[in-house]
């Protein structure tokens, strides 16, 4: 398992390599998010600058993982890149728009790297002058590129820690489980003890209901 493992790795660096083509960058930093969709909780954002990129541990988009699978790459990202990461909480979600939200957590992102990167893979479309530095945007990049990759599984594991700390103040809504997804455990827990402080309101199914 772990060759196969090993193979899909190098698939994903190959990639990488092709799309940043004869540029050459030595500092390139992949951007991805987590907490786009749920209706609660922070939107968090990581970049991640790899110093090695040997891996046992499998690398991909971060929501295919298992538990386990995610847990076992982030301890090894974090030993062998520089990471930055941005929240961004719920009030200014709600103030902004999740587009906005999501774009001020990766500008946080990138301002807490120790290293400034010369070239971003970020994952999803975005401007190219959204950036200060040069940028490439790749659809579904947590699966095709091993930094964005990287990125996606710090801001996954951040966002649940985030979480679960939160299913600990809220216990009635499941947010250890469900993250603050749109599950119907959630939105019975809604409908019998009403909104949390982390609870975002612009959001439809919340908006439609309660405003």
């Amino acid at each position: 398992m772990r060759k196969s493992w090993k193979r899909h790795n190098l698939k994903l660096k190959k990639f990488e390599k092709k799309l940043l083509g004869a540029k050459r960058y030595r500092l390139v930093a992949g951007v991805d998010e987590a907490g786009r969709g749920p209706l609660a909780g922070p939107v968090v954002a990581a970049a991640c600058i790899l110093k090695r990129h040997s891996f046992t541990a499998r690398i991909f988009d971060s929501k295919k993982l298992s538990i386990s699978a995610r847990r076992r790459a982030f301890e090894q990202i974090i030993k062998q890149a520089h990471i930055g990461l941005g929240i961004v909480d719920r009030e200014t979600i709600d103030q902004k728009n999740i587009l906005q939200a999501t774009i001020m957590a990766v500008k946080m992102a990138l301002d807490n790297l120790r290293i400034r990167p010369e070239c971003l893979l970020v994952d999803g479309k975005f401007k190219k002058d959204t950036w200060s530095v040069p940028c490439r945007s790749v659809v579904g990049g947590d699966g095709l590129c091993f930094s964005i990759a990287c990125a996606s599984i710090i801001a996954k594991v951040a966002r649940d820690n985030l979480m679960s700390y939160y299913s600990a103040l809220y216990p009635h809504y499941g947010f250890n489980s469900n993250r603050g997804y749109h599950t119907p455990e959630h939105i019975r827990a809604i409908n019998k003890y009403g909104l949390t402080p982390i609870h975002r309101r612009s959001f439809r199914p919340i908006r439609k209901t309660y405003y």
